[in-house]
């Protein structure tokens, strides 16, 4: 065992599989008490058994660490907090965040079904909030705190996938400010997007972005940002792909810019910004590139 986050105390959502699980692992084998929480649900949010918890709470034990399980919904507020609440009651403390639960379903605009698209930003953004709320009272007493949330880079646009892309750039802006507000207090709160194998890519899309990369890799990442060492790392936001570790440029630089004194009129810009901003630029063209990996994903 290694001793990275000896005595510490963390809570871990949507721990039950994929990135959550290695992360409690990663966390048990360095020391930290660890609350494992998942509800049991499918990766598209249907279902409930304590299965998950349960096995990664068996696995952790097995090699000499702590943990204990809790099956609650973050997407509710009582669900939440819960699982902060028992990290305090079981271990006195809370020292680590991970914000990981979360679900995701495709759907084409025209097609959003209401239910789910309140089921994912319930899940994704207000069980983000309320377990980071919830926390943050216990770690501003104590003037230490390290918090970790999961975006994705399905986040900066994927066709099928408006509801998930607007929640995991949701959580991008609430890190932001939450590591501006609580730094003061000894608090770091930072942001992973990572790309990894996980349980919800279907057989038509196999891929080897993700089939090559393990969640392992990410956990090596948050292991080191849930530390003491990690103190000066604070609202950064981390692509993690396998043995590649990068740091995005924030808030993104403007690339160019028109400027006239005065103002300009509507049809000034009606010429000045396609000759001068977004020359050569057609309506299907987007201002990122698309990693040719990333393409199964989108049908192209």
């Amino acid at each position: 065992m290694g001793e990275m986050l000896k005595g510490r105390v963390a809570a871990v959502t949507g721990a039950g599989n994929g990135l959550g699980r290695a992360h409690a692992l990663a966390f048990a084998a360095q020391g930290a008490r660890v609350v494992v929480n998942d509800l049991g649900t499918s990766h598209d949010g249907y279902g409930e058994s304590p299965g998950p918890a349960d096995r990664t709470v068996e696995a952790i034990r097995a090699e000499g660490g702590t943990a204990v399980a809790n099956h609650a919904s973050v997407a509710t507020e009582e669900g939440a907090v819960s699982v902060v609440e028992q990290a305090i009651r079981e271990f006195g403390r809370i020292d680590i965040l991970v914000n990981n639960a979360g679900v995701i379903r495709h759907q084409n605009l025209d097609e959003i079904r209401t239910g789910d698209w309140d089921l994912m930003v319930r899940t994704h953004l207000y069980g983000m909030m309320f377990a980071t709320r919830a926390a943050a009272t216990h770690m501003k007493a104590r003037r230490y705190g390290r918090i970790l949330c999961t975006s994705s880079h399905i986040g900066f646009g994927f066709a099928g996938q408006a509801a998930y892309s607007t929640v995991k750039e949701g959580i991008v802006g609430f890190a932001r400010t939450a590591a501006r507000e609580l730094a003061p207090y000894g608090i770091t709160c930072n942001v992973l997007r990572p790309i990894a194998a996980w349980r919800g890519t279907a057989p038509e899309i196999r891929n080897p972005l993700f089939e090559s990369n393990r969640p392992e890799d990410v956990a090596a990442l948050a292991t080191y940002l849930a530390s003491e060492g990690a103190d000066a790392i604070n609202g950064c936001i981390f692509e993690v792909v396998g043995g590649h570790v990068g740091l995005f440029v924030d808030p993104p630089p403007v690339a160019r810019a028109i400027r006239r004194e005065g103002g300009w009129t509507a049809e000034e810009l009606a010429v000045a910004v396609p000759a001068e901003l977004t020359a050569g630029r057609t309506r299907e063209e987007f201002p990122f590139t698309l990693p040719d990996m990333f393409r199964p994903l989108m049908g192209k």
